[in-house]
């Protein structure tokens, strides 16, 4: 049985009230998610982070943890409405939880086709851009 049940994981959030400036801020200044020992891992994330045209932010995180976003659902939390947290990827082929790799999603590529479909998708995610997104007609 592997030991550290990593898993991707499609994050669809919406940004809080009043938290655009803050996140900014923290993104900008590099302190989002300090304290965490996800470390980078949430830079990462939003420099990946799509917005899409209801103004639903979405991005695929690694997580460790035995309950999904356990570690960094509070840091998320204070600027974000977690709207939805599912399997980024099909577990039965995870290199980590058959046992084939241990703790291979830090490199894996298994959400690679995922992340560039939302790649091709609304905008890169800034928090605090002026103009709305508007959807194409």
């Amino acid at each position: 049985m592997p030991y550290n049940r990593c898993v991707r994981y499609l994050v669809t959030a919406r940004v809080k009230p009043g938290q655009s400036g803050p996140l900014e801020k923290a993104i900008e200044d590099g302190t989002l998610g300090r304290g965490s020992v996800a470390g980078s891992e949430y830079l990462r994330n939003m420099a990946a982070a799509r917005e899409m045209p209801d103004g639903v932010i979405i991005w695929v995180e690694v997580c460790y943890c035995d309950t999904p976003l356990a570690e960094e659902r509070e840091y998320w939390e204070e600027y974000f409405c977690l709207e939805r947290v599912q399997n980024a990827h099909a577990r039965s082929r995870c290199r980590d939880l058959n046992g084939a790799e241990p703790w291979a999603c830090g490199d894996c590529d298994c959400s690679a086709r995922l992340e560039a479909r939302l790649a091709q998708q609304g905008r890169p995610f800034r928090p605090g851009a002026s103009e709305p997104l508007r959807p194409r007609t």
